[in-house]
């Protein structure tokens, strides 16, 4: 049995890999390792104490600060976290003689700003970041791609788009809004539903695909490259809004919030899927209303708890 550890396990992504790996016998080659609740990864000591017993066989580092508002608000924070805390990684997982592969989850965040009539993007598009989030990303890509090459560690760079799926953050739009509809269905706020800019598009993937799409590059991933994880399709927020509406069963009004504008917003987003498709096989199955329907129960729950 292999040993897999996945920092940020506790988070939403790490809480559905989980789920996936529990209920797909066809993973059955690896093991989660367990987690403490909380690793700071920018303290060196705890990092290295957290991967030298026992030592994993495989990595996905899925541990970061990931919110694009709070970035901007605390910039030293989120490169501390994400570019920091993977050269800690590194290092602990090099002075414990690790031999495996690592997973590096960064996002496709760093394209940044591109033309609303680009075509699909594709791995090799200049990255030109938006935000400090996302140049935090593209950094400690440029890390472990260094890694590879004068450490000879095994490192995969995953790039994922949006993501959607039960248990998401409230932080994160989509699931901000399925909060919003089902406490309005449960007569829990006046029937308005509060928005950013609406008419931005992004290309949205289940949690639950993305994750699978984790798992292949584990396997099938070649060191040193950089793989979308994507679906291929941009759909306007204003429309996914629109489909939680219908699926849940509420008529409500839209009224715009200036605090949840973002400052140096992306108009479209749509990324090319291609890479990983022929590398491995995989590709997004999960049908859109699938994902929004697992987000409405979630919060049906949450809310009339």
């Amino acid at each position: 049995m292999k040993r897999l550890l996945v920092t940020g396990v506790h988070g939403f992504v790490g809480r559905t890999l989980a789920r996936v790996c529990d209920r797909d016998r066809s993973l059955d080659g690896w093991e989660l390792l367990p987690m403490p609740d909380t690793v700071d990864l920018r303290d060196r000591t705890a990092v290295q104490a957290l991967v030298a017993d026992p030592v994993p066989d495989g990595v996905i580092h899925l541990a970061a600060q990931s919110f694009v508002p709070e970035s901007f608000r605390d910039p030293v924070a989120t490169f501390e976290v994400n570019l920091l805390g993977t050269l800690h990684l590194l290092q602990g997982l090099q002075a414990a003689a690790f031999a495996g592969r690592v997973i590096y989850v960064s996002t496709g965040d760093v394209y940044g700003h591109v033309s609303d009539d680009a075509p699909p993007l594709v791995e090799t598009h200049p990255a030109v970041p938006r935000n400090p989030y996302a140049v935090s990303k593209l950094a400690a890509e440029a890390l472990c791609r260094q890694w590879t090459i004068t450490e000879a560690m095994d490192i995969v760079l995953a790039r994922p788009f949006n993501h959607i799926g039960r248990g998401q953050s409230e932080r994160f739009v989509v699931s901000d809004f399925a909060r919003q509809i089902v406490a309005i269905r449960h007569g829990r706020r006046q029937p308005v539903v509060f928005v950013g800019d609406i008419d931005v598009t992004r290309d949205f993937t289940d949690a639950e695909d993305v994750v699978r799409a984790y798992l292949a590059l584990l396997d099938r991933g070649a060191c040193g490259e950089i793989y979308n994880v994507c679906s291929g399709r941009d759909r306007s927020i204003r429309s996914i809004l629109a489909r939680l509406a219908a699926i849940a069963g509420v008529e409500m009004s839209i009224e715009s919030d200036p605090q949840r504008m973002r400052r140096a917003e992306q108009r479209r987003i749509r990324g090319d899927p291609s890479k990983i498709r022929e590398t491995t096989g995989w590709e997004a199955t999960t049908p859109l209303d699938a994902s929004l329907a697992a987000m409405l129960d979630y919060w049906e729950n949450e809310v009339t708890a």
